[in-house]
């Protein structure tokens, strides 16, 4: 029954919708109906700025870190840990609060991932921004964090929470299938594209 309620919790502590929180309380503008139409971090940085996209990251990373990380410290079994990091994401990408929608939960699972295994996370983290710098794609870079995953925590010898990774890892694909369309018909945006409009490159 505790089990229960804490995934439960958990579920609605994932479904607090940062992005449109802080889309529409600071710049009046809702990332549902604005940009890409996408809650994450990525559109709130396109359509309100960056500072406000690194506030979006932040609170999705921890809404993943903080659960799993209490999770850890009172528990050892890596189902219940598992249980709870799914909770967690499956709240963020179908929140009770957004009516079953929400983001893409690539921020949540780093959030995730770093509480799991820090030294894992280094890299998977580094490997998603080489993705990124090489093709100008986040959605690539989203794509190539959540597989590289399971094969990290595969040699960093975190054998219990591959299964995880590999949930994770099908459901952020599932969740970027209109991205892998675009990017498949050459219509994905480029952030490189989006910088020199800004007159960032």
């Amino acid at each position: 029954m505790v089990s229960i309620i804490w995934l439960g919790l958990c579920y609605l502590v994932g479904s607090v919708p940062f992005g449109v929180l802080i889309s529409t309380g600071f710049c009046r503008l809702d990332p549902r109906t604005s940009g890409s139409r996408n809650t994450g971090a990525t559109n709130v940085a396109r359509i309100c700025g960056f500072r406000y996209g690194a506030a979006v990251l932040i609170l999705d990373l921890l809404k993943g870190f903080i659960p799993v990380w209490v999770a850890m410290q009172f528990s050892t079994s890596a189902i219940f840990i598992s249980l709870t990091a799914l909770a967690v994401i499956i709240g963020h990408m179908y929140s009770v609060f957004l009516y079953g929608k929400g983001g893409k939960g690539v921020a949540t699972a780093v959030g995730v991932f770093l509480a799991l295994s820090p030294v894992a996370t280094g890299w998977i983290v580094g490997i998603c921004l080489a993705a990124i710098y090489l093709t100008g794609f986040v959605s690539l870079g989203s794509l190539a964090l959540v597989s590289a995953a399971p094969i990290l925590f595969l040699l960093t010898a975190n054998f219990a929470y591959i299964p995880l990774a590999l949930i994770i890892m099908a459901l952020v694909f599932w969740r970027h299938e209109e991205n892998i369309h675009r990017v498949l018909t050459g219509q994905e945006n480029s952030w490189r594209e989006r910088n020199a409009e800004l007159g960032l490159s």
